[in-house]
């Protein structure tokens, strides 16, 4: 990662979508010495096929479930805003929170996720197309403009720059970060969620499949890929 690097904040919708789509990246930079913060834009209070739980204890358990996978990994904080799962969109309010997030945070990368439908139905959930083109909105230009959101203003929060964007993608990327030494890791902090699974050896498999198969072209044993933004203005 490039020394101009030094600051990490990852945006995704859900508890666990930061470990599905960067986790081994993450355990990489945090190596490095990067400080990676998280920001989770929902609750996940809808994810479970379990009759007898509710919403409010679900979602207690999720961000429970987050932050033990967040420390798995060296991630330094972890900040949750609490939208509802399955119905988050991009309004005024979200755009604000997440805006709010980055002035506070001032990442010099964001990761996030992919903002357009794909054949994966599960990674291009509406919640995570939401949440990356939310993302994006306010690296550019809602975080950086001081006339956005004056109230952020009023609370301290000067505007802020992001030199770059990582959206998790895996159709040509253009950046593949190599995960060899920290897919381990990787799959350790995705066994924090276990509410989210029933088969975690099947869930396990998938995972290291999936980021062989997107190291193999590029001869790693495993990787994780990205397209990269620049922000030039």
């Amino acid at each position: 990662m490039s020394e101009r690097i030094q600051r990490v904040m990852v945006i995704t919708a859900h508890p666990d979508d930061s470990e599905f789509g960067a986790g081994g990246t993450v355990a990489k930079l945090t190596r490095e010495g990067k400080i990676v913060t998280y920001c989770i834009l929902t609750n996940g209070n809808k994810g479970s096929i379990d009759r007898t739980m509710t919403p409010e204890r679900l979602a207690q358990i999720r961000e429970e479930e987050q932050k033990n996978a967040a420390r798995v990994l060296g991630v330094d904080l972890v900040e949750f805003l609490g939208f509802p799962d399955g119905e988050l969109e991009d309004t005024r309010h979200t755009r604000m929170g997440v805006s709010r997030a980055i002035r506070r945070h001032r990442p010099d990368l964001v990761i996030c996720q992919n903002p357009h439908r794909t054949k994966n139905l599960g990674a291009s959930h509406r919640d995570h197309r939401t949440a990356a083109g939310i993302a994006l909105d306010c690296v550019y230009p809602l975080a950086r403009d001081h006339m956005a959101f004056p109230e952020l203003m009023e609370q301290g929060l000067e505007p802020h720059k992001v030199k770059e964007v990582h959206m998790m993608w895996w159709d040509t990327p253009d950046v593949i970060v190599d995960i060899t030494e920290t897919i381990d890791l990787k799959i350790k902090a995705l066994q924090c969620h276990a509410s989210q699974f029933k088969d975690f050896p099947a869930v396990e498999k998938r995972i290291r499949d999936r980021n062989a198969e997107l190291g193999k072209p590029h001869g790693l044993a495993y990787a994780e890929t990205f397209e990269r933004i620049v922000i030039e203005r």
